[in-house]
C-alpha cells in the first residue's frame, strides 16, 4: 500500500571519469539535508545517487589506462561510494548504468520508443564535445567552441536514431505554465523556454556508432543507446519501473519530488527528460532543481589549473560537520559561490566555535557551576529577557521549516544562527555571574539557565538536517539521548526539556582554528591554485595609517553600494589593545546592540577623547579577531598623509539611525 507522505529526490548521476571534488560533494550533501528533514517530519523517503557510466569519453580513458571500461569505471566507482560514506549521506539506493536492472529497462524503454515512432533513424553531422557528450549546431558554438565548457567540439557524421522532441513541444509548454513551480529557480525556466523550446526544438540524436561503450540497440547492436536516454532513465530503472512483479517502490515513490541537478545539465532534465516521460505516459517530475556552481577565484574546479579541492582533505582535517556546514550555509543554493580558503576557515572560526561551541561550553559550565550540573525546572517567564527568547525560538521554528520547504538551505541555517546568536545575547543582557552573588535572585538564575539549555535542545534539534554529528554532542552534553525530547516536533513546545537533567561537560565541538595557518594549509593542499591571504581587516588595521588614493577604484553599482550598512553608533567605552599601540578597542551603542569594534586609530584619538563621540559603523562585516580581540564591524575616517579626522554625526542623531 502506497504511504501517504512519500518523499523521493535524486542528484544526478555523476560520470564516473575521474576523482570527484568539492563541488560533487556540494550537491549531494544538499540532497541528503534535504532527505535528513523529511524523514524527521515523518515522510517515507527514497534519497537516489548513483553514476553514469556509459560512452565514448569513458571508452578513451579506459584505454588509455590499457583497462577495460567496466575495469576504469569500476575503480572509480569505489572510490565515490567511499566518498558518499564519508560524508554520511543517507542515500537509500545508489544507482549504476551499468548494472543489468538498469540496461534491461533501458531497451525496453528504446523499444517502446521505435514502436510509437517516436524515434526514426537518419544521419546526423554537426559538433560534438566529448567531455560534455552533447551535440551542438554551428550557432551554438561560443567561439568555435562548446558552449557548455568552453573546450574544442569535433565535426561527427554518423548515422544515428533521432527522437521526435518536437512532437511534444507543445505539450511541455503547457506543462510549464500549468507547473510554474517545475523549474527552480524561475530564471532557469526562462532560459530554457526562449533559448531552446521558441527557436524550435530540434529532433534530439539518441544512439552513436562510433563507439561501442553503452546498453546497444535493441535489434540493431552497430548503435549504442545515446547518454541521455540511458543516463536520465535511471530515475525510474532504481524503482523498478516495467520490472513486472517488482514494481511496488516504483507505484509507491513515482513522480519525484525533486531531481537536484547542476546548471549546466537543466535542459536535459526540464526538455529531453519531461518528452521522454509524455512518451512513455508516465507522470512528471514535481520539480527540478538546478543549482549554481561552487566556483574557485580563477572559475571553475580543473585539474589543470590546479584548483581542484578535495572534500577529503577537509573532513580529515577540520571535521565532517565544519564542511557541510560550509556547503549548506555559505552559498544560496541555486546562485553561484566561490570556494576561498579564508571563507572556510572563518565559518568554523565565527559560527560554529565562537557562535555555537562557546554558547554551548558557556551553558554547560555555569549549570555545573551554579546548580551542580542540573537544569533547573522551567519557570515561565521570569527575567524580562524570557519572553523574547521564547518568542524567537517559536519564530526560528517556524522560518527553518519555511525553507528547508523550498530548499533554501543557507537562508535556513542563517535563520537558525539567529536563535544561537540571540541565546548568546542572552547571556550578557541577564549577566548570570552578577545574577549568583545576589540569593534573593536565585529564581532568576535558575529561570536564565533554563532558557540556555532549552534553546541550545531547540538549535540541536533544528541543526540535524545539516549536521550529522554535532546534536548529538549537544545532546550528550545537555543530558539527553536520542528520543521524545530530540524529536523534530518537540521543538514546537519551548519548555519541554524536563527539570533535573545532568549535563555533562565536554570537550569543545569546534576548536577555534588559526586563520592564516589553515588557509595556507589549504591552498598548499589545493596544488596553489588559491592563494591564501591575511584577513583583510587583520591586515588594514596593523598596516600603516592608509593614505589618500592615488588611482580611483573600480567603479560599482548602486547596488554593490547597497549591500553595506551604515549606522550611527555611540562609543560608550575605550581601551587600548595589549601589544598594539595602533588599535583601540571601541564598546559601541547601536540602539538595538551593543558590539565591539577594534580600530587602527590609537595614534590620533586617546580612549578619553572617543568615549561619547557619534561614529558611523560598518554593522554588516564579518567578524575578525585582531590581536586576540574580536572586532564586530568597523567605524569610519577620513585620511591624508599623517593626518586621520574620524566621520561623525550631531549627538540628536539617535542611535541605530541608518546612514545613507
Amino acid at each position: 500500500m502506497t504511504s501517504k507522505n512519500t518523499f523521493y529526490i535524486t542528484t544526478p548521476i555523476y560520470y564516473p571519469s575521474d576523482k570527484l571534488h568539492i563541488g560533487h560533494a556540494y550537491t549531494t550533501v544538499a540532497g541528503d539535508a534535504m532527505a535528513r528533514y523529511k524523514r524527521l517530519r515523518g515522510y517515507d523517503v527514497w534519497y537516489l545517487t548513483g553514476t553514469d557510466e556509459h560512452g565514448q569519453k569513458i571508452e578513451r580513458k579506459a584505454k588509455e589506462k590499457d583497462q577495460t571500461p567496466q575495469q576504469f569505471v569500476d575503480d572509480i566507482v569505489v572510490g565515490i561510494k567511499d566518498l558518499w560514506a564519508k560524508l554520511e549521506i543517507s542515500n537509500d539506493d545508489f544507482i549504476r548504468t551499468t548494472e543489468e536492472r538498469h540496461k534491461l529497462v533501458v531497451e525496453k524503454i528504446f523499444a517502446r520508443f521505435l514502436e510509437q515512432d517516436d524515434i526514426y533513424k537518419s544521419t546526423y553531422e554537426g559538433w560534438y564535445c566529448t567531455p560534455c557528450e552533447s551535440f551542438f549546431l554551428e550557432r551554438q558554438l561560443v567561439d568555435g567552441n562548446c558552449p557548455d565548457c568552453g573546450r574544442p567540439v569535433e565535426l561527427v557524421k554518423e548515422e544515428s536514431y533521432f527522437f521526435r522532441m518536437s512532437k511534444y513541444a507543445v505539450r511541455l509548454l503547457k506543462y510549464y505554465e500549468d507547473n510554474p513551480d517545475f523549474i527552480q529557480p524561475e530564471s532557469r525556466k526562462n532560459e530554457m523556454i526562449n533559448n531552446f523550446i521558441k527557436p524550435g526544438l530540434e529532433d534530439l540524436a539518441v544512439s552513436r556508432t562510433t563507439f561501442d561503450w553503452g546498453v546497444k540497440v535493441p535489434g540493431d547492436p552497430k548503435h549504442v543507446v545515446y547518454v541521455w536516454i540511458d543516463a536520465l532513465s535511471n530515475y525510474i530503472t532504481a524503482l523498478g519501473y516495467a520490472n513486472e512483479g517488482n514494481d511496488q517502490k516504483f507505484q509507491d515513490f513515482w513522480p519525484a519530488d525533486v531531481h537536484l541537478v547542476g546548471k549546466e545539465i537543466v535542459r536535459f532534465h526540464t526538455i529531453y527528460w519531461p518528452i521522454m516521460l509524455m512518451a512513455l505516459e508516465l507522470p512528471l517530475p514535481k520539480k527540478v532543481f538546478a543549482h549554481g556552481w561552487l566556483l574557485m577565484k580563477d572559475g571553475k574546479m580543473s585539474k589543470s589549473k590546479g584548483n581542484v579541492v578535495d572534500p577529503v582533505m577537509l573532513i580529515d582535517r577540520y571535521g565532517l560537520d565544519a564542511l557541510r556546514y560550509y556547503l549548506l550555509r555559505e552559498v544560496p543554493f541555486g546562485a553561484d559561490g566561490t570556494f576561498t580558503p579564508e571563507n572556510f576557515v572563518e565559518r568554523i572560526n565565527f559560527d560554529l566555535a565562537n557562535d555555537l561551541g562557546n554558547l554551548l561550553n558557556r551553558t554547560i559550565a555555569m549549570i555545573d557551576k551554579y546548580f551542580d550540573g542540573v537544569v533547573p525546572n522551567f519557570a515561565g517567564t521570569v527575567t524580562a529577557f524570557d519572553d523574547s527568547l521564547q518568542k524567537l525560538a517559536s519564530e526560528t521554528i517556524v522560518q527553518v521549516e519555511a525553507a528547508l520547504e523550498t530548499m533554501e538551505f543557507s537562508v535556513a541555517l542563517a535563520t537558525l544562527w539567529q536563535l544561537v546568536s540571540r541565546t548568546n545575547k542572552y547571556i550578557d543582557e541577564t549577566q548570570p555571574w552578577a545574577l549568583a552573588k545576589d540569593e534573593a535572585k536565585s529564581g532568576e538564575l535558575a529561570s536564565v539557565m533554563y532558557h540556555l539549555a532549552e534553546s541550545l535542545r531547540i538549535a540541536s534539534i533544528l541543526l540535524q538536517p545539516f549536521l550529522t554529528h554535532a546534536p548529538r554532542e549537544m545532546w550528550k552534553q545537555l543530558g539527553l539521548e536520542q528520543g521524545e525530547l530530540t524529536a523534530w516536533e518537540s521543538t514546537k513546545q519551548f519548555g519541554s526539556l524536563p527539570g533535573g537533567t545532568k549535563v555533562v561537560k565536554g570537550s569543545p565541538l569546534f576548536p577555534r582554528l588559526d586563520t592564516a595557518e589553515e588557509a595556507a594549509f589549504i591552498a598548499a593542499a589545493m596544488g596553489g591554485g588559491a592563494q591564501a591571504e591575511p584577513a583583510a581587516a587583520e591586515a588594514k588595521a596593523e598596516s600603516e595609517t592608509p593614505q589618500a588614493a592615488v588611482e580611483s577604484k573600480e567603479e560599482i553599482a548602486i547596488d554593490d553600494f547597497a549591500k553595506v550598512e551604515l549606522r550611527v553608533a555611540q562609543v560608550i567605552a575605550a581601551e587600548p589593545v595589549n601589544k598594539a599601540d595602533k588599535l583601540l578597542k571601541l564598546q559601541l551603542d547601536l540602539g538595538y546592540e551593543q558590539r565591539q569594534v577594534v580600530s587602527g586609530i590609537a595614534k590620533f584619538y586617546t580612549p578619553e577623547q572617543m568615549v561619547g563621540r557619534k561614529v558611523i559603523c560598518v554593522t554588516n562585516l564579518k567578524p575578525v579577531k585582531l590581536r586576540g580581540e574580536w572586532s564586530q564591524g568597523m567605524i569610519l575616517a577620513a585620511s591624508h598623509g599623517d593626518q586621520l579626522t574620524l566621520a561623525t554625526v550631531p549627538d540628536d542623531m539617535p542611535n541605530g539611525a541608518v546612514v545613507k
